[in-house]
């Protein structure tokens, strides 16, 4: 009897001790299971987030170079360029004009490089023929900007008081500047809306159209010895509407090179 009782305790006691070591097990293979899971959660937030920035580096890898232009404003320091009729300087129009274009073509996503941005010129102070040296740092920030093409910005005379409307010029052997002259010329006369529409006009004698590396065209927007044409010229809503006009031709030139 006495050992029945003590063959059922041992039974009864072993049983326990497997359920206890049961339990216990269990409960070490479930926190094992819930950290591998908050660590597996961690580590695979951390891949996930680095599986997106290398997919930001690799785009921004992958988009093209942005398109350079480069606009010169024409003139500046002690020259003044043409001497309007209603005693405008050429290089102060000039200035204005080509930074209205700056803002529109950055606004349009083009990376613009300018030759000046003041009213300084391009020489040193105590250089023998300043308007030489000017020309040739022009030519060298033009071809140092690796830009598409050249918009120089410039302004008209003539001794006929009634010549006016803008006109572009190109390069006498450039095709290609022949095509970028074609569709401002053809903005500007649009935007304008000039009554006697002006014709682009080949060249071959112009400093700059001939030196620089990349196609060059010349914007003549318009006659400083014309009175009207002058004094509208030296209002900000013109010259905005000017430089619109020649970014727009701008755009058109660069879709045609695609």
């Amino acid at each position: 009897m006495v050992d029945k009782a003590l063959n059922r305790l041992s039974l009864e006691t072993c049983m326990g001790l497997l359920m206890i070591l049961a339990v216990a097990l269990l409960a070490t293979v479930g926190v094992t299971k819930l950290r591998e899971g908050s660590l597996g959660g961690k580590d695979t937030k951390a891949v996930s987030s680095g599986a997106a920035q290398s997919g930001e580096d690799a785009k921004a890898a992958a988009d093209p170079s942005q398109t350079v232009i480069a606009v010169d404003a024409g003139h500046g320091g002690d020259d003044p360029g043409k001497v309007g009729i209603n005693s405008a300087l050429e290089k102060d129009v000039n200035l204005a004009i080509a930074h209205k274009l700056k803002d529109y073509l950055t606004e349009k996503g083009i990376k613009v490089v300018m030759t000046r941005e003041t009213q300084e010129g391009l020489y040193e102070a105590g250089a023998a023929n300043k308007k030489q040296q000017d020309m040739k740092k022009r030519c060298e920030l033009i071809d140092a900007s690796g830009a598409a093409f050249t918009v120089s910005i410039h302004q008209n005379s003539y001794t006929s008081e009634s010549v006016h409307g803008p006109q572009v010029f190109y390069y006498t052997h450039s095709t290609e500047g022949e095509a970028i002259a074609s569709c401002i010329q053809e903005s500007l006369n649009t935007v304008l809306e000039v009554d006697r529409a002006r014709e682009m006009k080949a060249n071959d004698t112009y400093y700059l159209l001939k030196k620089t590396k990349s196609p060059t065209v010349i914007v003549e927007c318009g006659f400083l010895s014309n009175s009207e044409e002058a004094s509208k010229l030296i209002t900000e809503e013109y010259q905005s509407k000017v430089a619109q006009a020649v970014g727009e031709g701008v755009l058109k030139a660069l879709e045609g090179r695609k």
